[in-house]
């Protein structure tokens, strides 16, 4: 490990409140915090206590204050409707702070929860920095969120408003927003007092006045509105994650440490300077949007692109290297997901070659584990660095990364880089010790976690105490196991409860998966371990193939066993693999391998509120009774 990195590691580990301090001499402060860490009441931690600032301010004045209002702040690309728009940093402070105006006139004031549940279009960055600007806290529910688990999120925040919009667009259809919100409005004990709807063209809905009025009715008569003077530990916003159990886990992100950590995240880890174009391909309902679509491009002051498409379909798998190409993109970050998908669509690459590429110079992926198949097969094709990295909703930024703005490190296929500065992780056995090098067990970050980083969940102290921190006293679990090598690589292998038991021995799901993805046909896969009487779990594989193949199933699968029983062993007892027609999967793009076990096992289970396409369910069911996996 070279000098540069492991010195600005070893000093953000050894001293985080001097590597802090200096990091938050970066951002805009009312008042300069001179607490950077209270310690006193473990876990639960305050950065920059007793600093005062706006993230608004933060992500549009300040830049406005230097001269550069009109810089290009935001890129809107619509593949879908053909919209196209461009917004300054003037431009769109003028609208977030008319939209701020407009929500003080709706009686929202400082600390009050309003629900964004909007498409990918630019009014859901301008509701949440309007948000931000007066201090309210926003909690986005992803557009399209199935109606009872949006009545939940009204219910636990308690909202006072609603900002919606009259439709989503996905690749061959509309998603009616209006019906699924009047549902949770009805299922919702607690009551919002007004809903704000955007109307989209075209697609105009009938509003019921007074509860609901339009965009433009609400900000007709707004005046501007200026950034509140906000408390550092003050939240910044609510994203919901759904929990296994009943309620929604409410992951809350405090003002000060959010502004720091992100904005050094964008130099340090992703080397984006105020110049150039980054571009987050997710969804502003996920963390990666907001961390990375809204915020920390915009605090850094570079210019960040919006676009409501998907990676195929819209219209073709040469959707991306279209955006990278028309706005010069530097860097994108997106998931595997999305790339699997286009390898799938385009394995040769056809579509790329018809685009100038020459100034995109990384590529970012992360929100599940990258197989290396993947990620060889698109730096083959891109002939850039490709680096997966790996974070949690929780966390808001990365734990481990190569930091290409650092000092670029080796690539290691299958690895997510090192801990980057700030984490401290360590690898622990279900014995309680800390694991040797290259020994699997849970993975842990050392408390305190650093700035950006979830400091509680709305109104469950006890629930964040008990969920997060109390399994390894001192450490925050992260709820994924893996191993660390050697060389201090981070290697994520599957989440804690992808770990399966086959006649005693510890196997990771992620390791047999790698094996799976390096069949010539596969595109992708997933393993899963199902109830065995006789060795307790039995992992099975399922494959989805590329566009063409022309083998039979049957070859493949042996072949694929095989492959497995080379590579791993016998001991994985590893003998069925099933050729499907598609995963299911979460609208974010993470494999839904939990409900598939439990269908496998015939027990029951819940269609995940996040699931992309139910009818996939069904289809699994199927397969999994004609290969006489599950008795019909």
């Amino acid at each position: 490990m070279s000098k540069k990195f492991s010195e600005i590691y070893e000093q953000s580990i050894k001293n985080p409140e001097n590597f802090w301090q200096e990091a938050s001499n970066d951002i805009f402060w009312f008042k300069k915090p001179t607490k950077i860490l209270n310690k006193s009441n473990p876990p639960f931690y305050k950065w920059f206590e007793d600093g005062v600032t706006n993230t608004c301010y933060n992500a549009l004045d300040i830049h406005i204050d230097q001269g550069k209002g009109k810089k290009t702040a935001l890129i809107y690309d619509s593949p879908i409707t053909g919209n196209k728009s461009q917004f300054t940093y003037e431009e769109l402070r003028s609208k977030v702070s008319k939209f701020a105006g407009a929500l003080k006139d709706q009686a929202v004031i400082k600390g009050d929860r309003v629900i964004i549940y909007m498409p990918m279009i630019p009014e859901a960055v301008i509701a949440m920095l309007a948000c931000a600007r007066i201090g309210a806290i926003h909690s986005v529910v992803f557009g399209g969120f199935a109606s009872n688990e949006l009545a939940s999120r009204i219910d636990d925040s308690k909202a006072k408003l609603l900002v919606t919009a009259s439709c989503g667009f996905e690749p061959g259809r509309t998603v009616e927003y209006k019906p699924l919100v009047d549902e949770a409005v009805k299922l919702a004990n607690h009551k919002i007092e007004k809903m704000i709807l955007f109307q989209r063209l075209g697609h105009e809905v009938k509003l019921n006045a007074p509860l609901e009025i339009s965009w433009e009715e609400a900000i007709s008569n707004a005046k501007d509105a200026d950034c509140v003077e906000m408390n550092s530990n003050e939240f910044a916003y609510i994203l919901y994650t759904s929990g296994t159990t009943g309620t929604p886990k409410g992951i809350v992100r405090d003002i000060g440490g959010h502004i720091v950590a992100l904005k050094w995240t964008m130099k340090n880890i992703y080397n984006i300077d105020t110049n150039d174009i980054w571009w987050s391909a997710s969804d502003i309902g996920w963390i990666v949007g907001h961390s990375y679509i809204v915020y920390a491009p915009l605090f850094k002051g570079c210019t960040t692109v919006l676009f409501e498409g998907k990676p195929v379909g819209t219209p073709d798998a040469g959707a991306f290297w279209k955006i990278i190409s028309d706005y010069k993109v530097k860097s994108l970050f997106t998931a595997p997901t999305a790339f699997r998908a286009i390898k799938k669509e385009d394995p040769e690459g056809k579509f790329f070659s018809k685009y100038d590429l020459s100034n995109f110079e990384s590529l970012f992926l992360a929100g599940e584990r990258a197989d290396p198949d993947t990620i060889k097969w698109a730096e083959n094709l891109l002939k850039i660095p490709v680096i997966d990295h790996w974070w949690q909703t929780e966390t808001s930024w990365a734990i481990s990364s190569n930091c290409t703005g650092i000092e670029m490190m080796k690539t290691k296929y299958g690895s997510a880089c090192k801990a980057v500065p700030g984490y401290d992780v360590k690898i622990i056995k279900p014995d309680q010790t800390l694991a040797k090098p290259n020994e699997m067990g849970d993975i842990v970050v050392k408390l305190p976690l650093p700035p950006g980083t979830f400091p509680t969940l709305w109104n469950a102290d006890q629930r964040y105490k008990e969920n997060y921190m109390t399994n390894y006293e001192g450490y925050y679990q992260t709820y994924d196991a893996g191993h660390i090598d050697d060389d201090g690589y981070i290697w994520i292998m599957s989440r804690t409860d992808d770990i399966i038991n086959v006649a005693g021995h510890r196997l990771s799901t992620g390791a047999i998966e790698e094996v799976l993805s390096e069949h010539q046909s596969v595109a992708e896969c997933a393993v899963l371990g199902i109830a065995d009487k006789l060795k307790g779990q039995l992992p099975i594989g399922l494959v989805v193939l590329k566009s063409g193949v022309d083998i039979d199933n049957d070859t493949i699968s042996k072949e694929c066993v095989q492959m497995v029983r080379d590579k791993i062993g016998p001991v994985a007892a590893f003998k069925v693999v099933i050729v499907i027609k598609r995963l299911p999967k979460t609208r974010s793009g993470k494999i839904l391998r939990g409900t598939i076990r439990k269908i496998a096992d015939n027990v029951e289970y819940k269609v995940p509120p996040t699931i992309d396409d139910p009818a996939i369910l069904t289809e699994i069911k199927e397969d999994l009774i004609k290969n006489n996996i599950l008795k019909d």
